[in-house]
């Protein structure tokens, strides 16, 4: 338990930033999930879906979520999955 005042408001801090991180790391996940699923049915519609997925990985790099090289990581394996597709 925090026992200096700095402390508690560092675990506040921590506790906010946790709750934003979550939220960003679903809507990633899920959007990985949406294009995968698209891909495994070979729907055309799956490349329509890459910009949404894009969007989500970058603001989740922005804003510290995830790292930078895992970003480039996630988005070339489905880049990579797309060409297969075609």
């Amino acid at each position: 338990m925090a026992n200096t005042s700095s402390a508690k408001k560092a675990q506040r801090a921590a506790l906010r930033r946790r709750v934003y991180n979550g939220r960003r790391k679903s809507t990633m996940k899920d959007a990985v999930k949406d294009i995968g699923k698209a891909i495994t049915a070979k729907a055309s519609d799956a490349a329509k879906l890459l910009p949404a997925l894009q969007a989500s990985i970058d603001k989740a790099v922005k804003n510290g979520t995830v790292h930078k090289n895992t970003a480039a990581h996630m988005k070339a394996r489905i880049a990579k999955r797309l060409a297969a597709l075609k």
